[in-house]
């Protein structure tokens, strides 16, 4: 405990001495959460400068071990005052819908998730539903074996009798429907309540149907004429009521786990930020204290590699600070006293002390979490196309169902209330289709499968069909258009031959510690050229190097240094904004006094971006640049690529905002990146591409990933969103078709002509041969070439 004693003596002594007390004995106050304890009752204590300190709890205890200062100095109830408010939960689907707590969704039924986009514990509904689809898959595959076995050659029927057949279905059916299905029937009574028919009103009249009539075909068999039994015995559709609710529930826990995995770009973006801060005490005396307990104008030392804890002001040192998780630019920032810092950044070299300007929810980094966090919320899943055929199918089926059983009831065979009850319930039954369930998951399944292969990482159904309608491309430049790191460029000899200059300007970049040092000396290693020692090795704040190579005094760095050196030239000058012009960073190298070399500096666009730019046109696509770096070099950029728009020296904000304008304008909009700084325009866009060598968190944040990490992955994406879609569509035509075409049959229109209702088996087998075709079409998308 060394170094936990600061202030020990200042702090008042009432909240931790003794208060004696005749009946309980001696209490003290707990210095973290304030409650009174009860010295002898051997709960956990510290002594610190002979103070004793009393916890109500083993919590509270280590709490205040780990960061004695910020209890004793009154921290705890300074954050208090300005803790943030109680995360609030709202509907996936219906963004409209905010509680204080998690619950469901009136309208809908969905479970309502946090608006900050980070789940504090499990996800609930999604453990429910996977025990629910456990459930409902146990039943229906020995459900399946009972009804299609005898159609495949095994007559299990025959062998244990029709009637104890249809009991075991009863007896296997009866916990899926009660028990596993409640939540459909939740979601389905809500849809007619508030009117939003959808699927869940035809799951729950269509299973409700099947498996209330087979029930009362079960136990009343005498209740239905002749006409309807099969071989004396009444039909039943328990199989087709289980299969579809365990049809269902595959989809529903796919799409939850897709749901809870938006969570993690809002979790890869907390993990930037370090766990601890180095806080230095009004005392001198310093350790790594948790981050939350640090507050505005502390002092916090950061040293060399670690992340910058919180937003702040540099008051003493100096170094480079990597913040391209802010501009997304590779170079590293000279910082010096007085400059600002922002948290999650990385200190690249020196040691230097901050004050803490921004914490909590007030720095950058949380800022951009909240923009990400508002993102994916503002993005709720679109309406199904199976929702949007199912709001004009269910009324119109249902209005069916009315009129056959009117029709039956009135102009029917006596008894005429049973024809008009088999007739209704026929129709409501043959409605919900099986097929229905498999439309989507199907194609969506297989084109991802087919997606990986072409490093096309699909996360999510919905960014497929919205990628469809995509009509611009907004693009970052570092990491997306660019190879994300600085490479040597250009050597420009004014006294000497470029071999003998790359060796000079390389063997000086030896000890420095410089970003583009790295870029000079890879570039000597490749061309095989001997480095030599350095001695006399300085590194002058803001300006660049100095020291000796083989007997020659080096200096290498920006022109203020060359000033300093007297090795200047105005030929020289102009040949360096020429390069600049091509948005290359430019540095001169002094030999003995004399201006000897430009050395240029830039991170080099990849190989395959141009002619995927050019793809991206031919498709009508408007491709947009936004970029952290300077106006100057992105303008160079978009000239060597034929880019229709250029947005410079943008900040995350700055993305995501333009983002909104081009959605607000009416545009479907793709973005692509592969920053920090690129996730919330990432997560606002109607799509996020993220490159797959960039940050975690830009995936996360993305609906598409191109794992090879250019622009042709883009293409690809497209092509298969635009199949995709078109095999959806086709795929609910047929799952339809077969349902349209059923249902006035099952109505009884064609008893005119046959004396008889719908069979069942023939029901059986426009279901089967409607699963059968969405299945098989699905399956196309294999061998789709891209």
């Amino acid at each position: 405990m060394a170094d936990h004693t600061e202030n020990a003596h200042s702090k008042s002594a009432h909240d931790h001495t003794h208060h004696g007390n005749s009946d309980n004995g001696a209490t003290a106050i707990d210095p973290v959460c304030g409650m009174k304890v009860d010295v002898n009752a051997g709960k956990p204590s510290l002594t610190i400068k002979g103070e004793d300190y009393h916890f109500c709890s083993q919590k509270c205890h280590d709490k205040f071990e780990a960061d004695p200062y910020f209890y004793m100095s009154g921290g705890n109830k300074k954050k208090a005052e300005t803790a943030p408010k109680n995360v609030k939960y709202t509907c996936p689907m219906h963004p409209e819908i905010v509680r204080d707590e998690p619950g469901s969704c009136p309208i809908c039924g969905m479970a309502l998730e946090p608006m900050d986009g980070v789940a504090s514990e499990e996800n609930h509904e999604l453990v429910d539903f996977t025990r629910r689809l456990w459930v409902s898959v146990a039943a229906a595959i020995p459900l399946l074996i009972l009804t299609m076995g005898p159609m495949i050659g095994l007559p299990i029927r025959q062998w244990i009798g029709e009637n104890i057949a249809i009991w075991l279905e009863l007896i296997l059916a009866t916990p899926v429907v009660l028990w596993a299905a409640q939540p459909f029937f939740a979601r389905g009574w809500n849809s007619i309540r508030t009117t939003n028919y959808n699927m869940w009103t035809l799951i729950m009249l269509g299973v409700g149907a099947a498996y209330g009539f087979s029930v009362v075909a079960t136990l009343f068999p005498g209740l239905l004429p002749a006409e309807v039994l099969v071989m004396g015995h009444p039909p039943v559709y328990y199989e087709a009521a289980v299969v579809i609710i365990a049809l269902v529930f595959v989809g529903q826990v796919l799409e939850l786990r897709a749901r809870e995995r938006t969570g993690d770009a809002i979790r890869a973006l907390l993990d930037l930020s370090p766990k601890t801060a180095r806080r230095i005490n009004d005392d001198g005396s310093e350790y790594d204290a948790p981050l939350e307990n640090i507050l505005i104008g502390d002092r916090l030392r950061v040293r060399p590699g670690e992340a910058v804890p919180v937003d702040g002001e540099v008051i003493e040192g100096s170094t480079a600070i990597d913040e391209s998780m802010i501009s997304g630019e590779p170079v590293p920032v000279e910082k010096n006293v007085g400059d600002k810092i922002t948290g999650g950044t990385i200190n690249k070299n020196g040691t230097l002390v901050m004050n803490a300007t921004h914490v909590g929810e007030e720095t950058m980094l949380s800022k951009i979490v909240a923009m990400v966090a508002s993102a994916q919320r503002s993005q709720a899943p679109i309406q199904g196309l199976a929702d949007k055929v199912a709001s004009y199918f269910v009324p119109a089926v249902v209005a069916i169902a009315i009129i056959a059983f009117g029709v039956w009831f009135f102009f029917g065979p006596s008894p005429s209330i049973l024809y008009a009850l088999i007739a209704a319930v026929s129709v409501l039954i043959i409605a919900c289709p099986c097929a229905l369930g498999l439309a989507t998951p199907m194609s969506v399944m297989t084109a991802t499968g087919r997606g990986a292969q072409a490093g096309v990482l699909v996360r999510e159904a919905s960014a497929l069909e919205r990628m469809a309608e995509v009509d611009v491309v907004v693009v970052d430049k570092t990491g997306t258009l660019t190879e994300g790191k600085p490479s040597l460029t250009d050597i420009v000899a004014l006294a000497g031959d470029e071999d003998e200059l790359l060796q000079l300007v390389g063997s000086l970049e030896q000890g420095s510690e410089h970003p583009l040092a790295e870029a000079i000396v890879n570039a000597a290693k490749e061309k095989n050229v001997a480095l030599s020692e350095t001695s006399d090795f300085e590194a002058v704040t803001g300006k660049g190097v100095l020291g000796t190579v083989s007997g020659a005094k080096l200096g290498f760095g920006n022109w203020a240094l060359m000033q300093q050196l007297g090795a200047t030239s105005d030929d020289a000058q102009d040949k360096a904004a020429a390069l600049q012009e091509q948005g290359k960073t430019a540095m001169y190298l002094a030999k003995d006094g004399d201006l000897v070399a430009i050395i240029a500096v830039a991170d080099k666009i990849k190989p395959t971006t141009k002619s995927a730019i050019a793809a991206l046109h031919e498709q009508g696509l408007e491709v947009i640049m936004a970029t952290g770096d300077n106006e100057r070099t992105a303008k160079a950029v978009a000239r060597d690529l034929n880019i229709d728009d250029v947005r410079a020296g943008v900040l995350p904000e700055d993305k995501k905002a333009l983002v909104e304008e081009l959605r607000a304008k009416g545009k479907k909009v793709a973005m692509a990146g592969d920053g920090v700084n690129d996730a919330p325009a990432l997560a606002a866009a109607d799509v996020g591409l993220a490159m797959g060598t960039g940050a975690d968190v830009a995936v996360e944040s993305a609906g598409i990933t191109l794992l090879k990490g250019d622009l042709t992955g883009i293409v690809r994406a497209r092509k298969l969103a635009k199949t995709t879609l078109r095999n959806i569509k086709q795929n609910l035509f047929f799952a339809f078709a077969y349902n349209s075409v059923g249902v006035p049959v099952a109505a009884g229109i064609l008893f005119p002509l046959t004396g008889a209702l719908l069979s069942p088996m023939l029901a059986a087998a426009a279901m089967s041969l409607s699963s059968v075709s969405v299945i098989g079409n699905a399956l196309r998308l294999r061998g789709l070439k891209l």
